[in-house]
């Protein structure tokens, strides 16, 4: 039999009034259970579930931070969290928003919990973020959890903003190189080549290798589309065992590799730091930190280190041993753990690498920049000799 869930209120032994939200086969069997428990039931209503039609939503990364900043701003004043979920419902400019919000105060008010309610929506708070709340509400310190966990979200999305930024141009400059080689290769080069032929003269090698070229393109390009697709979508849905040693080996690579590397050393630190600033055990920090790291080899060593952090060795040892970790990220927790103030060390360490990866994005894009620029200089600088070369010898032939 399906269960429905029901908003009861009720008078318990001492006279007091409560209420909650139960999950029963009937309004009667929920009244059964109420008396089972000691409470005389007054009131006991159908509750028409809002949530489960945005429970698929996904809002912004940018949004959901925004939502937390005012949230955690309420909360800091003291204003209760009905109330306060209510206004940031009615501040929301984004709709799906403000419709998560009034769900999520709906589901409180029937006698959720914050965090209960907020996994209703797990593709728009992910489980760091449900659990950071739950943290917070466990130790009292929610305010101060949501003020912290908005500043972990303005950073990841500001840093997300610069990387996007510095890569925008290097893309956008390789795809038109690509699109004009493929327009010359496919139509232009045929039509010049045409022309050449008639003259029935012996041709360059750099011209009869560029005929061959655009030949075995226009003859095999469909297939070389089918293989960049198939490709794509089995990159998209690639094993674990290839993720992880297509991962390994780009954190080999001179520049990339150490950006990434900063990059998620980062967000491990800084996601440590206010799980452990929070009042969480280290050991549960350790866990839910080694989940948002995203470059395989380096989630195995935060989860390696976690490990041996449960068979009591220090911290900062257990991320020593498997050197992976940056020295900077080591050397902080070390002192952070003799003097007692880890959390502040963890959220230093974590600012220290974002910086050094900015530093490194820059340099990097700095390489880029150059390099396909001149990457595209030599490829039409063979196009234009493959073209001219032939036009020069006929001139000499004439002369």
């Amino acid at each position: 039999m399906t269960t429905s869930a029901y908003r009861w209120e009720a008078v318990d032994a001492q006279g007091r009034v409560r209420h909650g939200r139960i999950d029963a086969e009937s309004p009667r069997a929920a009244r059964d259970r109420l008396r089972a428990d000691g409470l005389t039931p007054t009131a006991v209503d159908v509750v028409a579930d809002r949530g489960d039609a945005l429970s698929h939503v996904r809002l912004p990364a940018e949004q959901v931070s925004l939502l937390t900043r005012q949230r955690a701003t309420l909360a800091q004043s003291g204003m209760p969290l009905d109330q306060g979920l209510a206004a940031v419902a009615e501040q929301a400019d984004d709709a799906r928003a403000a419709r998560v919000v009034t769900a999520l105060n709906h589901y409180i008010a029937t006698g959720e919990s914050l965090p209960a309610a907020l996994a209703r929506f797990p593709r728009t708070f992910p489980p760091l973020y449900r659990g950071l709340v739950a943290a917070g509400s466990e130790t009292g310190r929610l305010p101060d959890v949501l003020a912290r966990l908005a500043d972990y979200l303005e950073a990841r999305a500001a840093l997300r903003q610069k990387f996007a930024t510095a890569l925008i141009y290097p893309m956008v400059v390789t795809i038109i190189a690509l699109a004009v080689i493929a327009v010359l290769l496919t139509y232009v080069v045929p039509q010049v080549v045409a022309v050449y032929q008639q003259s029935r003269q012996t041709l360059p090698w750099i011209t009869r290798a560029l005929i061959a070229t655009s030949d075995a393109f226009r003859a095999t390009g469909w297939i070389w589309a089918g293989l960049a697709a198939g490709s794509i979508v089995a990159f998209a849905n690639r094993r674990a065992a290839f993720r992880a040693r297509w991962h390994a080996w780009v954190l080999r690579l001179p520049g990339l590799g150490r950006l990434l590397r900063s990059l998620d050393t980062a967000r491990f630190a800084s996601t440590l730091a206010i799980l452990v600033g929070s009042g969480a055990p280290l050991l549960r920090s350790l866990d839910a930190a080694s989940d948002v790291v995203r470059m395989i080899p380096l989630a195995q060593a935060a989860r390696a280190a976690s490990a041996l952090v449960r068979e009591g060795v220090s911290l900062a040892r257990a991320l020593k041993a498997q050197n992976v970790f940056p020295p900077v990220l080591i050397h902080l927790v070390a002192n952070g753990e003799r003097s007692g103030a880890l959390a502040p060390m963890l959220e230093r360490a974590a600012g220290e690498l974002e910086r050094e990866a900015e530093r490194r994005l820059v340099w990097v894009t700095a390489l880029i920049q150059p390099a396909l620029i001149v990457a595209m200089g030599a490829i039409v600088l063979v196009l234009v000799l493959a073209v001219m070369l032939p036009i020069v010898s006929m001139n000499q032939l004439v002369r």
